[in-house]
């Protein structure tokens, strides 16, 4: 593999399901017993410098529109779909420690465009849809995943099925937001101590293919498109939701209107990666990478990514480094891809 970034410490192993690697094979796992794991990989060359990019291991299955989290250590790519743009159950956990992929216990359902977030040593799985294409059909389901009890749990479901929007933690409560349409406005918060969901203020600008963080008390929700696919008019638009006031705002604007995008906070600042709608590349994909700092309420321009993505909902913030698998590298999705690019993000930027 091509990186320089150093791997962290090995981290407890949560259970893997069997290290099977093709889609159509993954609904077998839960029947096949004890994980077979691939052989370690070498560490590559130490390098600690910040704002450098670097690679890991490549994902078992090409893979785009799908969610990515993190849980207890590990990274969690969840359903999506190939080229073939058939909805798949594969849930690929990445172990940082060892720099390997295995199959984890597959969805119950095949799902795309999932919004997913980890909270309390559990894993949810919300919304998505069933087949590919704008119109759905979309869900309102939602699983979670205990590592510790190894199998799907079904939680009580989302007021309105949606797929494409995002989902943010705040104070151990999962926010919502946004959908294709006509759920674009949707906004709601999940409570897993209760079980129980809540109607929200609706988000203002209704939109799709969207990041969501949170920073401190504040949603913050990122880009996104107008329409179904991938050819309809990109937003800049930053609209913030304080879970204190229940009061929306807005921040300052994305430095380019874009769809498709992926966002993580690292060091107290939103990271903004990638996305569709790009005139000016022939694969319509940006490589853009932007930060923004709530404190100054400003972005800057950072570095390209090596290889511009999109159609991932999510990423992973582990031990000073962003990891950003799979994604599409060209408009649509038809282009899912292996590539597991990573990212040590600096404390500041200027």
């Amino acid at each position: 593999m091509s990186t320089s970034i150093p791997l962290p410490r090995r981290r407890r192993a949560t259970p893997l399901a069997t290290g099977l690697v093709a889609t159509t094979l993954a609904a077998l796992l839960t029947t096949c017993g004890a994980p077979a794991e691939s052989p370690p990989a070498a560490p590559p060359p130490p390098m600690a410098d910040a704002s450098r990019w670097g690679s890991r291991a490549a994902l078992l299955e090409a893979n785009s529109e799908m969610s990515v989290a993190e849980l207890e250590g590990r990274i969690y790519v969840i359903g999506g779909y190939p080229s073939t743009r058939i909805s798949t159950v594969l849930v690929q956990v990445y172990d940082p420690a060892a720099d390997r992929w295995g199959a984890g216990v597959p969805l119950p359902v095949a799902l795309n465009h999932t919004m997913s977030a980890s909270t309390g040593g559990v894993l949810y799985v919300i919304g998505g849809q069933t087949e590919a294409g704008g119109d759905g059909p979309f869900v309102n389901t939602v699983y979670a995943f205990d590592p510790t009890v190894g199998r799907w749990v079904t939680r009580a479901p989302m007021p309105t099925a949606r797929a494409g929007g995002a989902a943010a933690v705040v104070n151990g409560r999962i926010y919502v937001a946004g959908g294709r349409p006509p759920r674009g406005s949707d906004f709601a918060v999940y409570d897993p101590a209760l079980d129980r969901w809540e109607t929200l203020p609706a988000l203002p600008t209704q939109r799709n293919h969207i990041g969501a963080v949170s920073l401190g008390n504040r949603v913050y929700v990122v880009g996104g498109r107008t329409g179904a696919g991938f050819d309809t008019p990109t937003l800049d638009k930053v609209e913030v939701y304080d879970v204190n006031t229940g009061v929306w705002s807005t921040a300052a604007p994305l430095l380019r209107p874009r769809g498709g995008v992926n966002a993580i906070v690292a060091h107290g600042l939103l990271h903004v990666f990638g996305g569709e709608g790009n005139p000016s590349a022939p694969t319509g994909v940006f490589p853009d990478h932007d930060v923004y700092d709530p404190a100054r309420n400003a972005w800057v321009r950072l570095p390209d990514m090596p290889t511009p993505v999109h159609g991932v909902t999510g990423a992973a913030f582990l031990n000073g480094v962003i990891h950003l698998p799979g994604g599409g590298i060209s408009s649509g999705g038809s282009s899912g891809s292996t590539i597991h690019q990573v990212y040590r993000p600096a404390t500041s930027y200027p």
